[in-house]
């Protein structure tokens, strides 16, 4: 194991920088969104494009990445997309304020804040994971990834719950300040939490021609990979049916089984907490306990994704037949199989980062950060749309979801199998098996060519 292995506590410190991100971006995403929506009585497909926008700009993590495997040093692209971020956000509040004399005019400085938004998420949440998976333990590697979730998560509650009170009573100008509080301080913790946690870089490596690369030639590099290439395709799969029903679970509720609207929020408590179960267990996998191991990764995300599939199906059948079933005891399974799922895959994702060809760890993250950012921009919307067109064409609410939710089924056992076949390789490809522990002593980040000879 390296020297420079992040122990627990630096782990934390990434923890750190991700529940800042996380801080700003449910101030641009929810707050924002309710003031819109409520304050201003504008519609609510408003907030939802704007959210796709900043969803559509990580399209450029790959390209960040790449920046980011050039210099050889991830903090400056942490620190620079925080602070980037951060300008953003004040400025998404600053063109909601301005929405409320001069509609139009707010519309497009929004577009242009939540342009910024994505572009800042892009630079920092790439190279924040392209650190986790170069110094990360293989064996911490789902632990770490469910501890810096659970924090991004505790920003979301703290940020949610401290900004909400502040807010009372709302003005424009409080909105402003209290962002502007959020992200100034969003902007130190990540300064704080990276001081001297990185150390000195490495360069990327050069062209055998000697000349710099290019970002075109390292992402067909990178794509020419075919573990690389499968894990984008997976990544793109599963996230889209794990975002897909996030718009019609509550309405499902309402609709089938008659649930107030406070009825349904607790529902969606419920898949929450049944997440943070699942992310715990997830966190033991690949470890030894008593000299047995809990599983493996690839075993995780391939268990996480059927059972995310049985859980759907069981919603399928509570639409079938008129509210016939558990509901919450199915949500909490579906959420708990949806957080071990994503804690596994994440920890696959560190693992495989490091594979294959040499500095290109930030492009590859880069490519699966692009893939989860666009499934979970078209997952939404498409979710909503499927259960309004299905409705129109069936005429019940019950047998529409279930059809919607069936075929969310259906893409999770799609995800399962091409987890299945991630790592299968032949002679002269890249061999990366998620299932198989690194050997003792490995240094994290070793590229390893099955039938190629080299490293």
């Amino acid at each position: 194991m390296r020297n420079d292995t992040l122990g627990w506590g630096g782990i934390a410190r990434l923890g750190l920088v991700q529940m800042a991100l996380g801080a700003i971006v449910v101030l641009t995403t929810s707050t924002l969104n309710r003031v819109m929506v409520v304050e201003l009585a504008l519609p609510a497909l408003l907030p939802g494009l704007l959210v796709g926008v900043h969803y559509a700009m990580q399209g450029l993590r790959p390209r960040m990445g790449f920046g980011s495997d050039v210099g050889g040093r991830r903090t400056p692209w942490i620190v620079g997309g925080m602070a980037t971020l951060a300008v953003g956000g004040v400025g998404a509040a600053g063109a909601t304020v301005l929405m409320g004399t001069n509609v139009a005019l707010g519309i497009v400085a929004a577009v242009l804040a939540f342009m910024v938004i994505g572009v800042g998420v892009s630079a920092c949440g790439t190279s924040l994971l392209v650190l986790l998976a170069k110094r990360v333990a293989p064996d911490r590697r789902a632990a770490a990834a469910t501890i810096v979730w659970l924090m991004m998560i505790m920003g979301f509650a703290i940020t949610a719950g401290v900004a909400g009170t502040l807010l009372d009573p709302y003005s424009p100008a409080r909105l402003v300040a209290v962002t502007a509080s959020v992200s100034a301080i969003a902007v130190v913790v990540t300064l704080v939490a990276l001081y001297r946690l990185e150390g000195h870089g490495r360069a990327a490596v050069a062209e055998p021609d000697g000349t710099k690369p290019r970002f075109s030639e390292a992402l067909k590099q990178v794509w020419s990979e075919p573990a690389a290439r499968q894990f984008t395709v997976f990544v793109f799969v599963s996230m889209l049916a794990y975002s897909a029903q996030d718009l019609i679970l509550e309405p499902f509720a309402g609709s089938v089984y008659g649930f107030t609207p406070g009825e349904s929020t607790q529902l969606s408590g419920v898949q929450h907490g049944g997440a943070l179960v699942g992310m715990l267990l997830a966190a033991l996998a690949g470890r030894e306990i008593r000299g047995r191991r809990i599983g493996t990764l690839r075993g995780w995300t391939i268990g996480g994704c059927i059972a995310s599939a049985l859980a759907l199906l069981g919603l399928a059948w509570a639409g079938i037949t008129d509210g016939a079933w558990p509901l919450k005891a199915t949500v909490a399974m579906l959420g708990a199989a949806n957080g071990a799922f994503a804690i596994a895959a994440i920890a696959s994702m560190m693992r495989l980062a490091g594979e294959g060809r040499a500095s290109r760890e930030g492009v590859r993250m880069g490519l699966w950060g692009a893939a989860q950012a666009i499934a979970f921009g078209v997952g939404g919307l498409a979710g909503a749309v499927a259960s309004d067109v299905a409705r129109w064409a069936l005429g019940a609410p019950g047998p529409a979801y279930a059809s919607v939710f069936a075929l969310e089924a259906g893409l999770f056992v799609v995800a399962a199998v091409l987890a299945a076949r991630i790592g299968r390789s032949r002679a002269g490809e890249f061999r990366i098996d998620p299932a198989e522990p690194l050997r003792t002593g490995a240094a994290i980040g070793d590229y390893r060519v099955a039938g190629a000879g080299q490293r």
